[in-house]
This record gives structure tokens, C-alpha cells and sequence, in this order.
């Protein structure tokens, strides 16, 4: 059974003139690393807010359709209830840490959870060794770097240990290297923990290489969804404004001019270098 199902699911905020998701029907199977991208405003952070119950719990507003996580309907649970299922993290981790210490911004769900102290111990201590962050845990979360803060936040979503992780674009404040580096992090909970990962964002140059489904989004519509090296290889997806890996690019053109890389497509500089490389060493 899917870890996520939607089925013609379409919202619209208050006041809005206009659905910010239309019709979209999705399923997520556990354990996969799904990627949603698509222009700015196509709906991408709308549909995220669904798979927790902000919408419509919080924002209110009109939400036709099904929605189903873990087997249990969005509509008819609140949000601290999801919480349990489903850890979000924002684009900017500063809305989510304030207090003292990390330490204590990463037992805070635990604490309202009512998680005896032994058990919010282990949990704790587990979710910081495995963001990375647990020497510095007695640091206050406002004067670390915007990469460690972003671990503090997922550190917090992870104590919950949710089935499924929802990052809405969790890097566009830091630089490609600090990027690589949480997503790195994001793969290895995926790889090693079997954390079913959602995770926004539109710099497929780093992160197509870790998914193995693929939604693109366009005005409100899943346009496209499935295997990330089909889709990322169509000149529709292109059309539609989704920044293509340039390790994708490059080997079209490659290809074009007679170079064979063979049929695989690749989705980062690391696969294309190894296909130019045994297409260029002599047998």
C-alpha cells in the first residue's frame, strides 16, 4: 500500500480567486526519495502542506478530493496527530528553532509528546548523531551557520521519527556546498533508515541524482511524474521551465554529435564522467 495517496486532490486558499492544486493524483510508496520540482508558484509548497494537515487544518480554505498518509485521512486528523507520520521542514530553518540550546529544540516535539525522559534521551541523542550535530549540541541554534541550523531542524523532525520527511526547498539560503552537504544527510536517512523523503526543490543539478521518483508540477498540475531519468530526458519538462542537469544537457548534445554513452541517462557530473570514461578508454 502507498505511504501517500492523493486522488483528484484540489485546494484553494481563502480568499483565492483560483485552486493553487488542481486535480492532482500522486501515490508515494514507502521508502521511495521523491523529488518535486516545477516553476515558481505551481504549487509545489501548497501540496506539501496537505501531506501534514496545515492544509487545510490551518489555512482553512476550500480542499476538494482524497488525501490519505499512512493509512489515515489528512481531513479528519489534525496536524500534531500527522505530526507523528509526517516531520515537515521549512525553507528557512530559523521559523523553526527558539530555544536555548539545540539540544533542547531538537526534544521540543518530544517534550509536548509527553516521551518519558529516558526514551526523549536516547531519541535525542540518536537524531543529532545521525544530522551530524550532536558535539555541539549545548550551542545556542542563533549562533551556528545556516548549514548546522538547517541540521537542527532536521534533527527536530527526526526525534518525531515520522515514517515520511517533507523538506519544502531546505537550502535555498545556503551556498551549493552546504547544500550538498545536508542533502547528503537527507540520502543517507533515506539509504540507511528507510525514511520515506519528499523533498521540493529546484536545483536538480544537485539533487536529481538521489531520487528515484520524479513529480514536476506546473501551474497547480502534476505535469509529469515518474522516473527522474525518462522525465529529466523529455523536451517537454524542459518547456515547462525545470532547470535540467547540465550532466543531462551535456550528454545530449554528446550524443547528438555521434558520441555513444550508451542509454542511461545521467543526472550528475559523477555518472557522465564515468560514461565518457569508458567510452574513451581503449579496450
Amino acid at each position: 500500500m502507498a505511504i501517500i495517496e492523493t486522488k483528484n486532490l484540489t485546494y484553494t486558499y481563502p480568499g483565492a480567486t483560483k485552486p493553487s492544486i488542481v486535480d492532482v493524483s500522486i501515490k508515494v510508496e514507502k521508502g521511495e526519495f521523491v523529488l518535486i520540482t516545477g516553476p515558481s508558484g505551481c504549487g509545489k509548497t501548497t501540496l506539501c502542506r496537505c501531506f501534514n494537515g496545515l492544509v487545510p487544518h490551518f489555512y482553512q480554505g476550500e480542499l476538494k478530493g482524497e488525501i490519505s498518509v499512512s493509512g489515515i485521512d489528512t481531513l479528519k486528523h489534525h496536524t500534531y496527530e500527522m505530526a507523528k507520520h509526517v516531520g515537515l521542514v521549512f525553507q528557512n530553518p530559523e521559523n523553526q528553532l527558539f530555544a536555548l540550546s539545540i539540544e533542547k529544540d531538537v526534544a521540543f516535539g518530544l517534550e509536548n509528546m509527553g516521551v518519558p525522559r529516558e526514551e526523549m534521551r536516547r531519541k535525542v541523542d540518536w537524531a543529532l548523531n545521525q544530522t551530524g550535530i550532536y558535539d555541539i549540541r549545548e550551542r545556542s541554534p542563533h549562533e551556528i551557520s545556516g548549514g548546522q541550523q538547517q541540521r537542527v531542524a532536521i534533527a527536530s523532525v527526526l526525534a518525531m521519527e515520522p515514517e515520511v520527511i517533507v523538506l519544502d526547498e531546505p537550502t535555498s539560503f545556503l551556498d551549493p556546498l552546504s547544500a550538498e552537504k545536508i542533502f547528503e544527510v537527507i540520502h543517507k536517512l533515506n539509504r540507511e533508515q528507510g525514511i520515506t523523503v519528499i523533498l521540493v526543490e529546484h536545483r536538480l543539478d544537485l539533487t536529481a541524482k538521489y531520487a528515484n521518483h520524479l513529480i514536476v508540477m506546473d501551474q497547480g498540475m502534476v505535469r509529469f511524474e515518474g522516473d527522474p531519468k525518462e522525465i529529466l530526458s523529455s523536451e517537454e519538462t524542459r518547456l515547462i521551465g525545470v532547470g535540467i542537469p547540465k550532466a543531462t544537457l551535456l550528454y545530449q548534445m554528446l550524443r547528438k554529435d555521434g558520441l555513444n554513452l550508451g542509454d542511461s541517462t545521467p543526472l550528475s557530473s559523477e555518472e557522465l564522467a564515468e560514461q565518457l570514461l569508458e567510452e574513451l578508454t581503449p579496450e
